[in-house]
Parts: structure tokens; C-alpha cells; sequence
């Protein structure tokens, strides 16, 4: 059977919520296709590329139609809408930003944060500031909340993750930062 790339992020897509992220590897995911690992290369030219387009597919899987107007419930919807797509997958916030850091893929977050607050009135230097301080909110409470739900799940620890209420009064307090730089301006 001849694959295309969609068809080859799909299945990789599918093993990294089976199996986690150490087990998404290239002779895995032939394997699970069914053709040898040199055949992948078509598709995808490394493992770091087949992690962009697995973190790109997240996201997109996660998107959602983005109702506020306002600069401020922008970010909320975006930050809300990002948490949710990474902890839709096992390992999936770890993935994003994994290939975030590295400029491999998942832009579109960080675009879309820009975007909002340089509308809220911020001078440029803080949207680029704001963007990478919300980012760092979403990606370390996100990946702290899975990584501990999948501890939970195996027994390993028997506390619960701060969960949507934590991270939603994190990024308010971030927020309310924001908008008091915007005031003073």
C-alpha cells in the first residue's frame, strides 16, 4: 500500500497517544505501517520533522472557532484552546513544546498570541515579551498537569493536578500584568 504524509502523521499521531513519546520512533511507526523505516523519509526527512508535523497535527486536531473580540478573551480562548489540544494526547504537551523550542513546527500559537496583544495596545517590545511569558504559563502548567495525571493514572503519586481552574487564574493573573502596563501607557 503507498502511503501519503497525512497517512504517516495520522498513524504517528496514534502511536504516540498509545505508546508515549519514547516509543514514537522511526522503526516503530514503519512497523506499525508496515513498510520498512527508509520508506518514511519520503514523508518526513527525520524523527524532528515527524515531531513538527505530529505537534501541527495536535493543534489542528484542537482548533476551534475563536469567538472574543476583545484582546484579553483572545489570549484566554488561545491559551485555553492550546492546553487543551496538547492534554488531548498522551505525551502531547511535551511534543508541542518540544518542536515549539526548536522553531520545528507550532507556530500558530504564538502568532496568534502576538497578534491579540499587540491589538490590546501593548508597545511591541512587551508583545514579544507577553507572548513568550504566556507561552511559558500554558507550556510548563500543561506539561506539569499531564505528566501528573499520567503519574496519578500508574499509581505513582496520589495528588491531582492543578487542572483548568490553576492554570485559568495563572493566566489571569498574567493578564491583569498586561493590561496594567496597557494603562499605563
Amino acid at each position: 500500500m503507498r502511503y501519503h504524509r497525512s497517512d504517516v502523521v495520522e498513524r504517528a499521531v496514534a502511536v504516540l497517544d498509545e505508546y508515549g513519546l519514547e516509543s514514537l520512533t522511526m522503526r516503530r511507526l514503519a512497523s506499525e505501517l508496515g513498510v520498512q523505516p527508509s520508506a518514511l523519509y519520503h514523508h518526513v526527512p527525520n524523527k524532528q520533522s515527524l515531531l513538527a508535523a505530529v505537534a501541527d497535527e495536535i493543534l489542528q486536531r484542537g482548533s476551534r472557532p475563536r469567538r472574543a473580540e476583545r484582546w484579553d478573551r483572545r489570549v484566554i480562548e488561545i491559551c485555553g484552546e492550546l492546553r487543551d489540544a496538547m492534554l488531548a494526547y498522551r505525551d502531547g504537551a511535551e511534543v508541542v513544546v518540544t518542536a515549539h523550542t526548536f522553531g520545528l513546527g507550532a507556530r500558530e500559537p504564538a502568532a496568534a498570541l502576538r497578534s491579540a496583544l499587540a491589538d490590546g495596545g501593548l508597545p511591541e517590545d512587551l508583545v514579544d515579551v507577553g507572548t513568550r511569558a504566556i507561552l511559558h504559563l500554558v507550556f510548563g502548567h500543561t506539561v506539569e498537569e499531564q505528566t501528573a495525571m499520567q503519574a496519578a493514572s500508574a499509581g505513582a503519586i496520589d495528588r491531582n493536578p492543578g487542572g483548568a481552574a490553576d492554570f485559568e487564574q495563572g493566566l489571569h493573573l498574567l493578564l491583569d500584568g498586561l493590561r496594567a502596563r496597557v494603562s499605563a501607557a
